[in-house]
């Protein structure tokens, strides 16, 4: 693969906490290595706005390898940017070409306020999960893998849920700021397994009922959560979490 350097203009929002209206503001990059991440990118351009004596651009981050989910930026409009069941970490330059303009903005729903520049507060995912995503038993040791039949579809689907990292892009690309992909995982992959099954019902009704409490919004199955979700989840977890909240509300205690 042919290694290269680019020049970028980037129009990145600045927001200074979540009371402040927020702008965009242009930067122009130089000699960018195709092979940096775009998080790389950043770092150069926040080294050379501190070296100017600027306020250097918020964004998150940690593992920086496409397992934690907090490198949370929409990309030319598209959360994690243009590369399909991809992290913004994991977004490499030569994505863009010479010359191209990037607009880089912050998840944007009202259960997200920001924080600063690109940085969100996600907190409301946390509590979703207190409010029932786990399951309270004792473990004790460690048993053989054998002791708790499951069977093989539903532990390939409890996995394929549990991959959900979190990270928000799936209400970042919803037009109603939904997160419904989200708890519909949560819910999915607990709720497959024998583990999971003994609170099941408490289990979706009260995440539900905070998920609503954040200021979520809605569901309307446009399917852009799945198509934006960087591991894929599918929207068969939607009509899962449909199924068991309809049961469980026939049959949970008031």
């Amino acid at each position: 693969m042919e290694h290269k350097h680019i020049n970028l203009t980037l129009k990145v929002w600045r927001q200074r906490n979540s009371q402040d209206n927020g702008s965009f503001a242009t930067y122009d990059v130089k000699d960018i290595s195709t092979e940096m991440s775009f998080l790389e990118m950043f770092d150069v351009l926040n080294e050379k706005l501190i070296t100017e004596g600027q306020d250097p651009i918020a964004f998150d981050h940690d593992c920086r390898e496409g397992i934690c989910g907090t490198c949370s930026m929409v990309i030319n409009g598209k959360p994690h940017g243009p590369w399909k069941a991809n992290t913004t970490c994991q977004l490499h330059m030569r994505a863009f070409e010479d010359g191209d303009t990037i607009v880089v903005e912050p998840w944007r729903a009202n259960a997200f306020p920001v924080v600063k520049d690109l940085m969100v507060d996600r907190g409301a995912f946390d509590r979703i999960i207190q409010a029932g995503g786990y399951i309270s038993v004792n473990t004790g040791n460690a048993v053989d893998a054998n002791a708790i039949p499951v069977e093989k579809d539903k532990a390939d689907a409890a996995f394929a849920a549990a991959a959900c990292i979190g990270c928000g892009a799936c209400v970042a690309a919803c037009k109603n700021s939904s997160a419904m992909l989200f708890v519909s995982a949560k819910v999915s992959h607990l709720a497959l397994l024998p583990q999971g099954s003994p609170e099941k019902r408490k289990r979706v009704i009260s995440m539900v009922a905070q998920m609503d409490k954040e200021g979520f919004g809605s569901c309307t199955n446009t399917g852009a959560c799945e198509a934006t979700c960087p591991k894929e989840i599918s929207i068969t977890n939607i009509a899962r979490l449909n199924a068991e909240y309809v049961g469980a509300s026939l049959t949970v205690d008031k």
